[in-house]
């Protein structure tokens, strides 16, 4: 099985964080995630 290199926590406080206005694109960057991984993430949580 393919191990998270994002905890779930991490994860969901991204989803937050773009929830509250935060650029998508900027949140990305910072993770080092591209938009394709993101949105699974947040269809997901």
């Amino acid at each position: 099985m393919k191990r998270l290199k994002f905890s779930e926590e991490q994860i969901v406080y991204a989803i937050r964080q773009a929830e509250s206005g935060t650029p998508v694109g900027d949140l990305c960057r910072q993770l080092g995630v591209s938009d394709a991984t993101f949105y699974p993430w947040k269809k997901q949580y």
